[in-house]
């Protein structure tokens, strides 16, 4: 058996998450418990694309198998992901290039995906639902600051998320009970200002020009 990926400077990491398809396929064990099968349903993929993919995270300890069971004569796994490596700062800092690049490409898809999905579905219409984006100049102190922030954040919603699940195990039925994605990030940012414009389709174009002539 694999020994567990623990941390971003494995270099299993990379691998795990180098097929947008495996990062998915990951994201979507994290919901549920599933087997191939269930999951190829869902997504633009063969059974046997898919099979191969959990087989690769599970053999990366990324994924476990939870159980077995029978269908139309043959045995269908069933996996769930396991607690996703948590990345400290000195790893981060440690990491390849590389496997930065792969570890924000394949998170920036995911939280693109269940932004927008959520989003045309009603997520962000109750009260409590919060989007924010805030631009800092910042030192070296403050980077070190923010970065001690985020770290209580965090721990602190995993205590909230700690006490949920211990209610709702004492009463699952009860109302209110939804799922919630949250999404924290920090980063070196580019000015857009500073970018230069970008390419005018052939589609803007005839639009600009008809709101041109509109206008006039």
């Amino acid at each position: 058996m694999s020994k567990p990926i623990t941390s971003l400077d494995d270099p299993r990491y990379v691998k795990a998450l180098g097929h947008p398809l495996r990062v998915r396929l990951f994201a979507m064990l994290g919901e549920r418990s599933a087997s191939p099968v269930e999951l190829a349903k869902s997504v633009d993929a063969s059974l046997g694309t898919v099979a191969y993919h959990v087989r690769t995270l599970k053999d990366l300890g990324m994924v476990e198998l939870v159980s077995e069971r029978r269908v139309r004569g043959a045995v269908e796994h069933v996996y769930r992901a396991k607690i996703r490596p948590r990345v400290t700062d000195e790893a981060w800092g440690q990491a390849p290039s590389m496997a930065k690049q792969v570890a924000v490409d394949s998170t920036l898809q995911i939280i693109y995906d269940y932004a927008r999905l959520s989003a045309a579905g009603g997520g962000f219409d109750r009260a409590e639902a919060h989007l924010s984006r805030a631009n800092m100049r910042l030192d070296e102190r403050g980077w070190k600051d923010v970065a001690k922030a985020y770290l209580q954040l965090v721990e602190r919603l995993q205590r909230i998320e700690n006490a949920c699940a211990e209610r709702i195990k004492r009463d699952p039925h009860a109302d209110g009970i939804t799922d919630a994605a949250l999404v924290l990030m920090a980063f070196e940012s580019v000015r857009l200002t500073d970018q230069p414009p970008a390419p005018e389709s052939s589609g803007s174009k005839r639009r600009s020009q008809r709101a041109s002539k509109a206008i006039h």
